[in-house]
């Protein structure tokens, strides 16, 4: 018998979010939930609180990957349907990636860079919105990655590359 895998897209950003992020971070957290995927993130406050509470408004299932050991060593956002403590601080990226079937990274601080290097490191489809924009030696950049206007946009783009209309980057 074959069952259906339930998605998980993965919303990355910032503890300190900008307005325009926290409200990208909870546009998206709804629509992701209407796509009826889980959402998958560090579990923290800013964009990932913003973006829980947003999948919650539309019934939507979130999941925190969190740094520390337990709560009394990170505290988890309250729209967490599932937490899952790691003990591995900012290690713990790798485990948001590579457990989401396309990441959405807004805007954003050193961690979310983090973990834009690493969904390109094991091509995990990513878009992004209102995040970083790097150059490297060889002059190549984020610049050539998909990037989204909105959250709508951003999260239509992530169920493209899901479904495989869109080739990944």
């Amino acid at each position: 018998m074959t069952t259906a895998r339930q998605h998980a897209v993965g919303v990355v950003g910032g503890d300190r979010a900008s307005e325009a992020e926290t409200k990208f971070a909870f546009e998206a957290g709804r629509q992701i939930a209407r796509f009826g995927a889980v959402l998958v993130c560090g579990g923290g406050g800013g964009v990932m609180e913003a973006a829980c509470s947003g999948a919650k408004t539309a019934s939507g299932t979130t999941l925190g990957i969190m740094p520390g050991t337990g709560p009394e060593s990170s505290e988890p956002n309250p729209h967490l349907d599932f937490v899952i403590y790691t003990g591995m601080g900012q290690a713990r990226n790798q485990i948001i990636v590579l457990s989401s079937n396309a990441v959405i990274a807004i805007g954003g601080e050193w961690g979310t860079l983090s973990e834009i290097g690493l969904a390109m490191k094991y091509h995990v489809p990513l878009v992004l919105l209102g995040s970083w924009s790097v150059e490297g030696p060889d002059g190549e950049g984020l610049g050539d990655l998909p990037r989204a206007a909105t959250a709508k946009e951003a999260v239509a783009k992530a169920f493209r590359f899901i479904e495989g209309s869109l080739p990944t980057p």
